[in-house]
Order: C-alpha cells, then structure tokens, then sequence
C-alpha cells in the first residue's frame, strides 16, 4: 500500500448519498412545503460546501445558516440560491449578506434599524424574515414587542428598503409532538400571522418546522419547513423513533485506526484515575481520538465502539487525544479500524447511542467532532 492510500489516524465518512435520500424523505413529509436545508455549524459538523451543494441536488430550494459568515461563505463558493442567515451581534457583515442576495432576519426594531440602513447604503432591497417569540423565549419579539416590529417593517417595506420575505418561529417542544406546549405555539404563530395581515403584510414564506415538525407534525408546515439533523441522518429525538424507523440514514460514519494493542494483567488500572480496573489478564487497545476532537469525556467507561468484531464500551476516563477499548482476548493489531459511530444496518453504534451513553442529544454528538478529523467522501450508493 503507498502512503497516499494508508488511511489516517482517525476520519469521519461523509455518505452525500444518504444526506440526498434524506433530504427527499423530508420533502415527502412536506409535499406541499418547500424545504430549506439547514447547514449551520459546517452542517451539523459534515461539512458546509458539500453538503450544500447535496442537499441542492436533492431538492432543497432554500439553505439556512445562523451566522451571516456562513452564508457569505455559501455565496463564495457559487451557491446562487436562496439563503436565510438569522444570528447576527452588532458589527456583524449584514450590509455583505444583503449585498450578497441573502435573506436576513430581524428579532426586534433596532436589527430591522440597522439591516434597512445597511440595504440603503448598499442601494437594494434587503429580503428580511421577521421573527416571532411564540414562547421558545430566545430569538424573536415577544407578543408584547410583535406588533412595533411588524410597524416598522411595513414603513420600510413601503418605502422600499425591504422586502418582508417571511414570517418565522421555533417550535420548544417539537420532539414530543404531544406536548401542550407545541399548540399553544402554533396559535401563538397564527396569530402573529393574523396580525402582520392585518397590515396588509403577505410574507413570501412563513415557516416554523423543524426536523422533528416536518416529520410528525404537519399542521406546522405551512409554506417552508427547516430540517436540520435529520438531513444527516440523525433522529430528532427517542421518543420519535430510531433512525431507522422515520427513515433516514446516518451520513457520518465515525472512524479511528488503533495506535496500539498491548496485553495487560489482571488488576491493570487504565487511564487517568483508574476508573476501569482489568478484571482478569486482557488485550487493550488505544484508540487515537479524544475530547480535543469532540469525543465527549462522558463518555468515560460508556462510549460504544465497534473493535475487533464487537461492541465494546470505552474502557477508563477519555483523554484530550486518546482512549482505550477492552478487545478481551479478541485478535486485533495495530492500525485496524474501529467504528465509534454510523450505522446500525452496518451493525455500528450510532450517534444516538452515544448520546444516550452520555446523557446528551444526538446534534451534540455529530457537531463536536473536531478540525482534526478529516471529512472524508463515502463511496456509498448514489443519492
């Protein structure tokens, strides 16, 4: 094998094909919706461009981004579509993203303030989405603050320094479906529509679904729907059901080559603190990822990973650049692959497991994985 082809110490396999098959399998849950891919934070950690430029090919006529560097990156790289970027602080490049052609969004009537001078300055109109608080109480004017929001932006819609391009909000409570909440939320949501049309305001698009939303609650889909994780493959959430079960695949498949399999006796202590003791005499090996490449150190004695043929859990507290497995007196040798996450078809752990094991959510999984590891392109079916 010639160095070119050895594979690295550790890689994370970018399946676009499945991302492509996802992003259809969340447009037929919104037939009558368009679909905006959303790939803030590098897509969920997969890979910003092409990612993209997937999700694009499959159908999806929006992208959605929370910071304007992001977008501005897409714009970049000769993405010519339509582009929602919604998180900005004071100084923020919006006067870029509005020259750009990329949709902003505006919380309250100082953002609106500064994106209509930006729009002015830059002599075109700024495609603005104003957002509702419908109760998730973080972006987005409260009931109370709505309809000033809604004045200001009809004097400058009339004036022709913007466009209000849509109308949007965030569901808190989409991963249960049942919850009280998520009605409440959606009349909350009618009703700031009910009062921008009372101005005579028609947004282009309004929009308040997510990945769990688009999947499970239709009512919510309106004119646009955001898929996130789901894109990659991953479940919103358990109580919605397994990947497998709402029909998405795992695009990142998580991949480390051991650096060393040694022997050591019963009685061993492994790792800082010795909080995992050999019960009897066994083989270890060290896996060359740690929480400097977003292994959660939570992970200590309860991350699943496929090695030499089995699941096996972390053996000992995870380290800023390594880890070790118990391989029992299974054969394994320096420089074999082990699988920390992926897809159960393929018999891996996946993200979700992981989070389950470390008491977090599958998002948190896939998008703290590190600049180390390289995203690497699957060779997996087409999309």
């Amino acid at each position: 094998m010639t160095p070119e082809a050895v594979a690295p110490r550790a890689y994370a396999s970018i399946d676009l094909g499945a991302l492509q098959r996802n992003v259809r399998r969340l447009a037929d849950a919104a037939p009558k919706a368009e679909l905006m891919a959303v790939v803030k934070a590098d897509a969920y950690g997969h890979g910003l461009l092409p990612c993209a430029a997937a999700a694009r090919t499959a159908g999806a006529t929006w992208l959605g981004v929370a910071l304007p560097e992001e977008a501005l990156a897409l714009r970049a790289a000769g993405d010519t579509g339509r582009i929602l970027t919604w998180l900005t602080v004071p100084g923020d490049p919006i006067d870029a993203c509005i020259a750009a052609g990329i949709d902003v969004s505006a919380y309250d009537v100082g953002a609106l303030a500064a994106i209509g001078a930006a729009a002015q300055a830059a002599d075109t109109v700024a495609r603005v989405h104003l957002k509702a608080d419908t109760g998730l109480s973080r972006g987005g004017a409260t009931a109370a603050g709505w309809p000033e929001l809604l004045a200001a932006a009809d004097r400058l819609a009339r004036d022709g320094v913007i466009a209000i391009s849509g109308i949007w909000s965030h569901l808190a409570y989409a991963d249960a479906p049942g919850h009280p909440v998520v009605a409440r939320q959606v009349a909350a949501f009618e009703s700031a529509l009910a009062a921008a049309a009372r101005l005579g305001i028609e947004p282009e698009v309004r929009h308040l679904a997510n990945s769990a939303a688009t999947l499970c609650l239709p009512a919510t889909h309106y004119d646009l729907v955001r898929p996130g994780i789901a894109v990659y493959g991953v479940s919103p959430g358990p109580a919605l059901g397994t990947e497998a079960e709402l029909g998405l695949e795992p695009v990142m498949t998580l991949h480390a080559r051991l650096a060393l399999v040694k022997e050591i006796p019963a009685g061993a202590g492994i790792s800082y603190g010795h909080e995992y003791i050999a019960a009897e005499a066994t083989r270890v090996g060290l896996v060359p990822l740690g929480y400097a490449d977003g292994i959660p150190r939570a992970a200590t004695n309860v991350g699943p990973v496929l090695a030499a043929g089995a699941i096996r859990t972390v053996a000992g507290r995870v380290c800023m650049d390594q880890f070790v497995v118990d391989l029992g007196s299974d054969p394994a040798v320096a420089g074999d692959d082990v699988v920390l996450f992926g897809d159960a078809a393929r018999g891996e752990p996946t993200a979700a497991d992981w989070a389950a094991a470390c008491d977090t959510i599958g998002y948190e999984i896939v998008t703290r994985i590190g600049p180390r590891v390289p995203r690497v392109p699957s060779v997996g079916r087409e999309g």
